[in-house]
């Protein structure tokens, strides 16, 4: 299953759009969406506006693919999952954010093993046909869900002023 997640802020119709064009020519792969504020209708996935936490987290497990925009809650899971992510960044120009920070972020994040950032809504169904069947990653290639304990200590350390 492909699940897409596109955030709480803003409409991300040009992400979706790509998906339900991807899933209309792939009708054997299920495509899931938490689709946001958006108020178009897809005729190909399976849409919900907004996920419960415990849904979410379910959809994820599920997920053999996730799809994003460039929102560090979706990068963060997916690697502690070890699942590979599809990351399209919002732009400003589009009307998808305000500023251009997922570009950023998504900059950053692609040296991550189960990160793949495309460009353009035209990129999507490449990526997808190239991540088909990609096992997710080994348990020590992923992140962990908490701080390394020596990290704890560190901060700690110098928030009780002995740096």
């Amino acid at each position: 299953m492909i699940l897409a997640t596109v955030g709480t802020q803003l409409p991300f119709d040009r992400l979706l759009r790509a998906l339900d064009a991807w899933a209309a020519r792939n009708p054997d792969q299920r495509v899931r969406a938490q689709s946001g504020n958006s108020q178009e209708v897809f005729k190909n996935m399976d849409c919900t506006a907004f996920l419960s936490p415990a849904a979410y987290a379910g959809a994820v497990e599920e997920a053999d693919i996730i799809v994003s925009h460039a929102g560090m809650g979706s990068i963060l899971t997916a690697a502690e999952l070890g699942k590979p992510i599809v990351i399209l960044p919002r732009l400003a120009a589009h009307g998808e954010h305000r500023t251009d920070h997922q570009l950023a972020t998504a900059a950053e994040m692609a040296s991550l093993a189960n990160v793949t950032v495309i460009e353009s809504a035209e990129e999507l169904g490449p990526a997808l046909d190239r991540l088909s069947g990609a096992p997710t990653l080994p348990a020590a290639e992923r992140i962990s869900a908490s701080a390394d304990a020596g990290l704890i200590g560190a901060v700690a350390h110098f928030l009780r002023g002995a740096a």
